[in-house]
């Protein structure tokens, strides 16, 4: 019988090892909080790059005052961005497509802001509205390279919830689903190459 017993406890503390060592305990909440900083950095990035912007329509106002549909759109857009936010235990599909929406207008509305800048030889000039673009540049380099971190961080948490053995003490102890990636917000023109002519 004490043999018996021994072998139980000994298979008992066994097991649990094998459960507790690599199995999840640490490394899904671990990758959880690194799905969370990485989120953090990349709304970080759009409010830097959401902070810029008035400042920027305010020195196109006074070169370019007649271009007033273009600067609403730029105000509006931001707007909308600065109103849609997204929080780590938020993120769905639903959300991150309605969050890379409203991110995306932002996006083309500066780009046509930018087009309406080239047309004005003095603003381009003006050493205030050249620093801002190029922060503006800097803050759109540093939004990608954060949507990168965040894009391998959820890689890494979708891994370990969906890939055996972590996910069997997922689907467990903790049940996380899958998070959702960024998606490409333009499909058709990733879809349709472009056409170059010489």
């Amino acid at each position: 019988m004490k043999k018996l017993t021994l072998r139980l406890g000994a298979y008992t503390v066994l097991i649990s090892s094998l459960l507790l060592s690599g199995c999840g305990m640490q490394s899904i909440p671990t990758a959880l909080n690194e799905v969370e900083a990485a989120w953090s950095e990349v709304l970080n990035q759009y409010k830097r790059r959401s902070d810029l912007i008035p400042n920027l329509v305010n020195i196109v106002k006074g070169s370019a005052a007649h271009e007033k549909e273009t600067l609403t759109a730029v105000v509006e857009a931001r707007a909308k961005a600065t109103q849609t936010q997204v929080s780590a235990d938020q993120l769905t599909p639903e959300t991150m497509s309605k969050f890379s929406q409203v991110q995306s207008g932002l996006s083309s509305a500066l780009s046509r802001l930018m087009v309406v800048v080239e047309r004005y030889p003095d603003l381009k000039a003006n050493q205030n509205f050249r620093d801002l673009q190029v922060q503006l540049e800097g803050t759109e380099n540093r939004i990608t390279v954060a949507r990168n971190r965040y894009i391998q961080a959820i890689k890494e948490f979708n891994n370990l919830v969906t890939v055996p053995p972590t996910s069997w003490y997922n689907a467990l102890f903790l049940k996380h689903e899958k998070k959702p990636q960024f998606a490409v917000e333009n499909e058709a023109a990733v879809k349709q190459a472009p056409q170059i002519n010489f």
